[in-house]
């Protein structure tokens, strides 16, 4: 049987199955970033913008 490959989350540093891509910051340098850390820097963040999102492939 094959396992998901984990990723860590750019800002919690949680290890995670889905990342979204963004820039949220004035520097806009690409982050991924795991859903909770995302729903709580996307409302209301003027430097917010979605670069896709990153699922986790399962292990051979």
């Amino acid at each position: 049987m094959s396992e998901l490959k984990f990723k860590t989350c750019d800002v919690c540093g949680e290890r995670v199955d889905i990342r979204y891509r963004i820039q949220y910051q004035e520097s806009a340098e690409w982050v991924l970033v795991c859903p909770n850390c995302w729903w709580k820097i996307r409302p209301g963040n003027p430097h917010y913008r979605y670069g896709g999102t990153w699922k986790a492939k399962r292990r051979r």
